[in-house]
């Protein structure tokens, strides 16, 4: 039997990002001076008030289990090179900035040097002045050519709200400048009678990634005049760009670049990055290209307050009679609720769409019952509504008119949500970068702000917020991505060829791995060499080969079946788990019943219902290995990896009480297996080992199951994913090895990273999940340590003991991670291993 996890959706990969502590300034440039600490000018709560009155109520002090105080930072200015145009330099100033920070004033100077630069400092701390400053001198100095379009810059943003936003401030910061420069916004919403006077007279075009594969270089003839001056391509965010989808862009940004070179032009790239590791490296490995890096903030702070809070146990018993915590959405709706009762600007953060729904919808109730008027200052906003909804959310944040958002990850990624002040994060966001992005989204104009991190009953999570050192005193992630995957190159090759024939000087440009596809894309009779190249021979269009957000398939559109009316979509792979037969769906406050799910023409049938209950769907998954690249011995056993092909079904669903998370009951479902080749970690244990180790073949394949569910649960923290990119299985005998057999896989096709980054940080994961099942207070197993979700197995079986000792003589031949930092070791006060007597239940069990 196999035991095991998949991800929602296999082949989502999103992804996000953020800033660490920093408590002094660097100069950054030559010419600097510091400033005033930044002052209150209002009379707003302290955060260490507002924390204070969240936890006077009942029994909420106990749930704070640990408080981290980020003092205010003082600035660092500097003076612009003197290359910027002082027209540039006047606009800026009216807009209230005398003097760049340092990093500013760095960043400027690569950028006029030709130097592609990243700057990868602070939310808040003034990138997109640092780029635009050089920006809008070369658009200016454009605009005296004769056709008034001599220089030309290209701005990428990952998400169409934040290309959006930046519109509004660039229109702002460059009024002074008259018709000089002329941003537009260029994507899927931008009408077709629009679209030509963006091509022929905009010089600072706004888009995003898909647009740039899908809709520009397809057509660069039209956009030739525009490609040949060039003169810039701001890439922001540039930390989201991880996993499959970083994969993608780096291919859509090479190609740009072949474009360009074609059309005589050599942009400089400038990137905005959160506080990330290595962050020029990364940004290399996004464009292909040698890049500058600007990474001390100069900017001020307010002083933080971070709060780690962890739900209470309920009286409720989950599967297996394990106890189980206040949900993690119920505890954020009430943290909104106050804050909003107390006329806090909050923001909640929730990971998915449906749990933004909820929080919402759990708030507006709430407070109807203290203030009628009160539910209308709160609201939901995620990806997925019609871009009217969206836009008229994002109008009424800015205008003020919302006090309080339950927002997902669309809001994070950089739209300026200036005059926060608090920040609510339900569960972990799956890295600490994206931590501290999404809390660095209060306290902007340097004001003081609280942070609120509330654990939800995951591993991870529980582990978190025991262990605040993991979170503080530890750098950023550094940002995975794979240009060279195969899956990912092979559908862009085509794409280029498309565009222009490949001829064998752009080889290089595309990575190593081209010369192996390009005689496989010959055969399947996609590419044909001819003396000028290799041309593609299809008729239709070359880009509709793959989707760059790493999805595939067409998306499924949710329909009100009584209606006909369009409520939204949901990526084709995500709809085996998030619109099945007897799903429920929120949509802007509204709850829906899923009727129906045809995957052949791609619409899920809803109709309006209010059930008591929320879905969570199943699966099961079956792995073979197909080629193993590296393997190591640990003592007897082998950790490994390489490729591997997973077979993945959804057999049902969970029916979930709301707030509670109580189990209601299961209910099967009829959906078709899908299959994926991809990349994966495993390791195996030999019968001496488990003999050791004291494994008999009773608790084998339960303490296997737990050991994977918690690898899966803490690899987050030392990967750029969250646990829905990844999957994993367990099985006591696989017919590959021929041994007892933990597999944990990257949850898209061909890889993504995630594994091989599991494999060079083994000792240290592996040592982290021992840590976390041993110190967990349960007895025999919960959500806090080793059941998930997810698993399609119905958590069963599980060993919570027979994984620690299992781990615990797996990891005691383990060789160390080459220069990683591994988490604290395990004390006996927290092993129930070395306990004389075994742990007490804790309440509610």
């Amino acid at each position: 039997m196999a035991f095991n996890h998949l991800p929602a959706a296999m082949h989502d990969a999103l992804g996000p990002l953020s800033v660490m502590p920093v408590t002094h300034s660097v100069p950054m440039a030559k010419n600097h001076r510091p400033s005033r600490p930044p002052e209150n000018r209002d009379s707003r709560p302290s955060p260490a008030m507002v924390l204070d009155r969240l936890a006077a109520a009942a029994g909420r002090s106990a749930r704070i289990t640990h408080t981290e105080h980020l003092p205010p930072r003082t600035g660092t200015h500097a003076i612009w090179p003197d290359r910027i145009r002082p027209e540039v330099i006047a606009a800026i100033r009216k807009v209230g900035i005398d003097h760049p920070w340092a990093h500013q004033a760095a960043a400027a100077e690569h950028a006029l040097d030709g130097e592609s630069v990243v700057i990868a400092t602070g939310t808040a701390s003034g990138k997109s002045l640092a780029y635009l400053a050089p920006v809008l001198t070369a658009l200016l100095d454009g605009s005296e050519a004769p056709n008034g379009r001599g220089a030309t810059a290209l701005y990428l943003a990952p998400t169409k709200a934040l290309a959006a936003d930046q519109r509004r401030a660039v229109k702002e910061l460059a009024a002074p400048l008259g018709n000089a420069i002329r941003p537009a916004v260029y994507d899927g919403d931008t009408p077709v009678e629009e679209r030509e006077w963006v091509r022929q007279y905009a010089n600072y075009v706004l888009t995003n990634p898909d647009m740039l594969h899908r809709g520009i270089l397809p057509s660069h003839p039209r956009w030739s005049s525009f490609l040949r001056t060039l003169r810039f391509v701001v890439i922001d965010e540039c930390h989201t760009y991880r996993g499959v989808f970083g994969s993608h862009v780096a291919q859509v940004v090479r190609r740009l670049r072949r474009l360009c070179a074609r059309y005589g032009a050599n942009p400089v790239f400038l990137l905005a990055s959160a506080t990330a590791a290595e962050p020029s490296v990364a940004a290399g490995r996004l464009t292909g290209l040698p890049v500058k890096e600007v990474a001390d903030d100069a900017s001020p702070r307010g002083e933080m307050i971070f709060a780690l809070w962890e739900p209470p146990l309920t009286e409720l018993h989950g599967e297996k009679g394990a106890p189980v915590r206040r949900t993690a959405t119920a505890e954020t709706a009430d943290l909104l609720t106050d804050l909003t009762v107390q006329g806090v600007r909050s923001v909640a953060f929730v990971r998915s769409r449906r749990g933004a729904e909820l929080i919402s919808v759990i708030a507006k109730e709430r407070l109807a019952e203290v203030d009628r008027s009160l539910p209308a200052r709160v609201a939901a906003y995620r990806g997925g509504y019609l871009p009217e909804e969206r836009r008229a959310l994002e109008r009424a944040l800015h205008s003020g008119r919302l006090l309080g958002l339950a927002a997902t990850t669309a809001l994070e990624l950089g739209v300026d949500v200036s005059g926060l002040d608090a920040v609510v994060i339900a569960g972990y966001p799956g890295t600490r970068a994206s931590l501290w992005q999404q809390a660095g989204r209060a306290g902007r104009s340097g004001q003081g702000a609280l942070a609120i991190l509330v654990a939800r009953d995951d591993p991870l999570d529980t582990f978190l917020v025991h262990h605040p050192e993991a979170l503080f005193q530890q750098p950023v992630e550094s940002t995975v991505l794979d240009p060279d995957n195969p899956y990912v190159l092979a559908p862009h090759l085509c794409a280029a060829a498309a565009e222009l024939p490949l001829t064998e000087s752009d080889l290089e440009l595309f990575g190593p791995a081209v010369a192996e596809l390009l005689p496989q894309l010959e055969a399947a009779k996609l590419l044909r060499k001819r003396a000028s190249g290799w041309h593609w021979t299809r008729r239709e269009r070359a880009a509709d080969l793959t989707d760059i957000r790493g999805e595939g398939g067409r998306p499924v559109q949710i329909v009100e079946e009584g209606t006909g009316r369009l409520l939204g979509t949901v990526d084709e792979p995500a709809a085996h788990t998030a619109v099945h037969e007897g799903a429920v769906h929120l949509h802007q406050g509204r709850t829906y019943l899923v009727r129906k799910l045809d995957l052949e023409d791609s619409v899920a049938l809803v109709e309006e219902a209010n059930p008591p209950y929320s879905t969570t769907a199943r699966d099961t998954t079956a792995i073979a290995v197909l080629e193993t690249d590296t393997e190591i011995p640990w003592g007897d056993g082998r950790l490994c990896y390489g490729s591997v092909e997973v077979t993945n079904q959804v057999v049902s669903f969970l029916r979930r009480k709301l707030i509670t998370g109580e189990v209601l009951g299961e209910t099967k479902l009829d959906l078709p297996p899908r299959t994926l080749r991809t990349r994966a970690v495993w390791w195996t244990v030999t019968q001496d080992q488990l003999d050791t180790a004291r494994i008999n073949p009773e608790i084998l394949g339960g303490a296997l199951h737990a050991a994977e569910h918690a690898s899966i649960g803490m690899l987050p923290l030392f990967a750029t994913c969250d646990r829905w990119d990844i999957g994993g299985v367990s099985v006591p005998l696989h017919p590959d090895t021929l041994l007892p057999t933990v597999f944990v896989y990257d949850g898209h096709p061909g890889g993504a990273g995630f594994a091989e980054r599991a494999f060079h940080t083994a000792r240290t994961w592996l040592t982290a999940t021992r840590q976390a099942i041993a110190s967990c207070e349960c007895e025999a197993g919960c959500p806090s340590c080793i059941q998930s979700p997810k698993c399609g197995n119905g958590n069963d079986p599980l060993h919570k003991r027979g994984a620690v000792r299992l781990l615990s003589e797996l990891l005691r031949s383990a060789p160390p991670d080459p220069g990683e930092p591994g988490p604290p070791e395990l004390s006996e006060a927290t092993d129930p291993e070395s306990r004389e007597q075994p742990p007490k239940d804790r309440p509610g069990t």
